[in-house]
């Protein structure tokens, strides 16, 4: 059975050097850097980190350096990054965001994920537009916005923006999809006609 990855967040020690333009003189120079920084990096793709969602911790800031022709000073620091990652086959939990003919998008902390029609589930479901709900008429499966469900990452395209990021989801492996088809498959199915057999007398010792 996949195995569900509850930590996606991730926190990680940068260093790096910032200009800071001759208009911040004087200011304080550690929350100065921290403003710089978050406009540099807060809600951008990084290949190795993933979504970086937030800067903090600024520290260890150097004394400027001034380069020729180049009025703004310039610093190394050190500072954390609070990041939100994905990997291939990892199994994520997350929330129904909205439907559409071609499947679903499922809200994965920053970010959604599609599942296509034919990663949903293994049954034939179709999308009834008067319920806006999935359903499976064989078994009954339905799915709506607003549903948990448990599905595996299949493919991440990072792009240069988050808004261009493209993640791909599937729920058709046994143990994904909504806790309740999870239960169901695991309960054992019994003939309508089944009869325990009765039981005998006791035997006297």
């Amino acid at each position: 059975m996949p195995i569900l990855v509850h930590n996606l967040y991730y926190i990680t020690t940068i260093e790096d050097t910032i200009s800071i333009p001759p208009k911040y003189f004087g200011q304080d120079l550690e929350k100065t850097a921290l403003e710089i920084l978050r406009l540099k990096y807060e809600r951008t793709l990084d290949k190795d980190l993933g979504i970086i969602l937030a800067i903090f911790n600024v520290r260890d800031v150097s004394d400027g350096a001034i380069m020729p022709s180049d009025p703004s000073t310039h610093h190394n620091l050190k500072f954390d990054t609070l990041s939100f990652s994905l990997g291939i086959d990892e199994v994520v939990l997350g929330e129904v965001s909205e439907l559409a003919d071609f499947g679903c998008f499922v809200r994965l902390g920053p970010i959604d994920g599609l599942v296509h029609l034919s990663q949903i589930t293994t049954d034939f479901i179709t999308y009834d537009k008067k319920s806006m709900a999935f359903v499976s008429k064989n078994s009954g499966k339905s799915l709506k916005k607003g549903d948990t469900v448990y599905a595996k990452v299949s493919s991440i395209s990072i792009k240069s923006n988050i808004k261009d990021a493209k993640i791909a989801l599937t729920m058709r492996p046994d143990g994904l999809g909504k806790p309740e088809w999870i239960g169901a498959a695991r309960r054992p199915e019994r003939h309508p006609r089944e009869r325990r057999a009765p039981r005998g007398p006791k035997q006297k010792k």
